[in-house]
């Protein structure tokens, strides 16, 4: 979801049909969009050197003024929308849904532009199983930063992970070396267009939306297009673009899994390698509640107990009420309604034998003698150099720290993580491994193994 908008008014546009009833045909305009619109498919990223002047802002630009808009806000509306994605290529899409006080988010409108017309789709009205279906089925599907649109698109669809997406704000990080671009920053940046952020925390629920809302909602999508190929031509011209390509489906694939954990599971992503397997125990037993009752009662996990007080419940392993509420600073409210459930996942977890404590986490690589270090960031500069990357965007600390842990531990290379499996591969195994692997006692001190 973007958290912009433009400072015209949807009224002042003569595009926007606030009729719903007001479908028109526009395949006299797709085709005087062709060239604008026409999809470059991933497999056609090794074309010809391309001309780095052909790309034109102004014309980018126009066509994205020139764009329709309609609301659908009825099922039989819905097909049109369908047919046009059938046919077009790629699609730029983006979301608006609310998600303060409730587990699972409420989605308010999907955000579409087929190249040559933008879609509103008045979500709490449609039924929206073939609108999914269909999104898998483009081409190119154009986001930027799609984290949380994804994630609310796989918890609604039930769809595999999508393996057609193109998230601007991945692709900036190569020609940038800037991670999280903004939406905002990117368009002022990549198309010298300037627009507003005010309306990204609206009521976007409410109906009717004011004309700052859905201009907001339009604007997220009505540049997107242009963003998408002023970022595909440099790409290109720099042979970055597959690499791009592989790592917006990785993120796909790594947003999908997050969706998909199992309760029993969701400590992990709360764990601390400071933890000795008691206090892991503890977590479980904690993290797996909260997740069951979120899920139930359709509240928040933090309106239940906030990871702090969690914390907290684990380092201090509160025996009483009384302690549970003068060593932690787990709200009142929820200390009387939940507190003698977590005392007894407590004990519960305290009276398990060992053997069946959740195993520690391996620590992180921490040493005073910055040998290893130095050469592995050397070794990490010099290949993103070599091949024109950001060595932000060639390695992440997530992903180093994962290949220490292979190394350390002996472990077989089928368990590095996915990202290290796909374009970097080669350079991984055949470069960085034998690096690391001469400075292998020395890591192995740094994170505590004997």
């Amino acid at each position: 979801m973007s958290n912009n908008v433009s400072n015209a008014s949807v009224k002042s546009n003569p595009s926007v049909k606030s009729n719903p009833s007001e479908i028109t045909d526009n395949s006299s305009q797709k085709a005087t969009n062709t060239e604008m619109t026409s999809v470059t498919t991933p497999s056609e990223s090794n074309d010809d050197a391309l001309d780095v002047d052909a790309i034109d802002i102004d014309a980018l630009l126009d066509v994205a003024d020139a764009v329709d808009v309609t609301w659908v806000r009825e099922q039989h509306q819905l097909a049109e929308v369908i047919n046009a994605l059938a046919t077009c290529g790629r699609v730029a899409l983006d979301t608006e849904f609310i998600k303060r006080d409730t587990y699972y988010p409420r989605l308010a409108l999907v955000q579409l532009n087929t190249g040559n017309h933008v879609y509103l789709l008045d979500a709490p009205e449609l039924q929206l199983s073939e609108l999914w279906e269909a999104l898998r089925k483009v081409d190119v599907a154009i986001w930027h930063a799609c984290g949380e649109d994804l994630g609310i698109f796989y918890l609604l669809s039930g769809c595999p992970p999508l393996t057609n997406i193109f998230d601007t704000q991945i692709a900036l990080s190569y020609l940038t070396g800037q991670l999280q671009m903004g939406y905002q920053q990117a368009l002022a940046d990549q198309l010298n267009m300037h627009i507003d952020k005010e309306h990204s925390q609206s009521d976007w629920l409410q109906r009717p939306l004011t004309d700052e809302q859905e201009q907001y909602a339009i604007d997220d999508v009505r540049y997107l297009p242009a963003l998408y190929l002023s970022i595909e031509h440099a790409l290109k011209a720099q042979g970055l673009y597959d690499y791009v390509w592989a790592d917006c489906q990785l993120y796909a694939s790594d947003l999908y899994d997050l969706q998909h954990v199992e309760d029993e599971a969701m400590y992990l992503t709360m764990a601390d390698y400071r933890y000795n397997s008691q206090q892991m125990a503890i977590l479980k037993g904690i993290a797996t509640w909260r997740e069951e009752l979120a899920r139930a009662t359709n509240q928040p996990r933090t309106f239940i107990i906030k990871k702090q007080a969690v914390r907290e419940i684990v380092t201090e392993k509160p025996n009483s009420m009384r302690e549970l509420a003068h060593k932690t600073t787990m709200h009142r409210s929820m200390l009387r309604l939940y507190g003698e459930e977590l005392l007894k996942i407590i004990r519960n977890a305290k009276n398990l034998p060992p053997a069946e404590h959740p195993a520690c986490l391996v620590p992180p690589y921490r040493s005073k003698n910055k040998i290893l270090s130095k050469t592995v960031q050397q070794a990490i500069d010099d290949h993103a150099r070599a091949i024109g990357v950001p060595a932000s965007v060639l390695m992440r600390k997530k992903w180093l720290g994962q290949l220490y842990e292979v190394i350390a531990l002996d472990k077989d290379l089928s368990e590095l993580p996915q990202g290290l499996k796909g374009w970097r591969n080669d350079w991984v195994v055949q470069t960085l491994i034998p690096v690391i692997s001469k400075h292998k006692t020395e890591l192995q001190q740094g994170m505590g193994i004997r």
